[in-house]
């Protein structure tokens, strides 16, 4: 089989492959098999890096290290994207060049290509730019929950995948939105820094403020030793007062500084247990359709 190989080193140029002898087939075949055994070594490896990569960074959640992990994650599936195609590309090329192809007028026809679909590929050149920014800038990586606006409208969930030209987002009903880069206008990103919960107190216009705020800062008090809040909550919860009210309610807003990506866990938590309070202290509410719409947060008044 060696002698195959090289006999096929010095003949497959100068012949074509009908004229081949059979060990000449075989060293070609030879050849073949192990340029697309790299190839597909090279994408199992690839990808089964970066799938223990993202499974890292998913059981990290939201420690301190999760932020370098999605980072990480982000930079290895480009890198492992990128290298195979470029082996694959070049597995392509090696396999025309032993049949005897000549390279150089498929390399002159695919730059005149080039430029003509040049003019008409300017979404994709636009999509690529962005992206490039959108990972030098580290605007977002893997894992990261977003809300992106685009040009065909809001879309929001956890980033499952960023290469150059589009970003895969996983919303939260399970659809995945493949999002060209080139039409992101704005990106909000949650998972970075941290976040705010706001849960808004509604009560009978009839109680006493005070006396609700009372028990909700001993509620606060328990609270902030408990699991989840000892470590998903930044600061103690904050009583902000009575934002709104009508002939029958009043709103008393309570807000509290969270660790990113547990604001709307927290939340919910956090409604539970001032209901269940409220309930046990006697605190009434209102009653159906009497309840204010909420305000929406502006950055003055949180």
């Amino acid at each position: 089989m060696t002698r195959a190989a090289l006999i096929a080193a010095e003949v497959v140029a100068r012949e074509p492959p009908w004229k081949w002898t059979t060990d000449e087939w075989l060293g070609f075949g030879l050849r073949v098999a192990i340029a697309l055994a790299v190839g597909l070594l090279v994408t199992v490896i690839g990808r089964r890096y970066v799938r223990h990569a993202r499974r890292q960074a998913k059981e990290a959640g939201d420690e301190p290290s999760a932020r370098k992990l999605r980072r990480q994650v982000t930079v290895v599936s480009l890198a492992a994207t990128t290298a195979i195609v470029i082996v694959w590309f070049v597995v392509l090329v090696s396999i025309l060049t032993w049949t005897g192809v000549s390279i150089g007028p498929l390399i002159a026809s695919a730059g005149i290509a080039g430029v003509a679909l040049g003019f008409g590929a300017q979404t994709l050149v636009r999509d690529t730019i962005s992206g490039t920014f959108i990972l030098l800038e580290g605007q977002f990586d893997v894992g990261d929950t977003v809300d992106l606006a685009t040009e065909g409208g809001p879309v929001s969930g956890t980033i499952e995948g960023l290469t150059l030209r589009i970003t895969s987002v996983r919303q939260f009903d399970g659809t995945l939105s493949i999002v060209p880069n080139g039409s992101i206008q704005i990106t909000s990103n949650k998972t970075r820094g941290w976040g705010r919960a706001i849960v808004d107190v509604r009560v009978a216009v009839g109680e006493d403020p005070e006396r609700v705020r009372t028990v909700l800062e001993e509620l606060f008090t328990e609270l902030v030793e408990q699991a989840p809040f000892v470590t998903g909550l930044r600061a103690d919860p904050q009583i902000l007062g009575v934002t709104q009210t009508t002939d029958a309610a009043q709103v008393i807003r309570v807000v509290a500084e969270t660790q990113p990506n547990q604001r709307y866990a927290l939340e919910r938590l956090l409604r539970e247990r001032i209901n269940t309070r409220i309930a046990e202290q006697g605190i009434r509410v209102p009653p159906t359709g009497t309840i204010p719409a909420p305000i929406r947060p502006t950055d003055e008044e949180p």
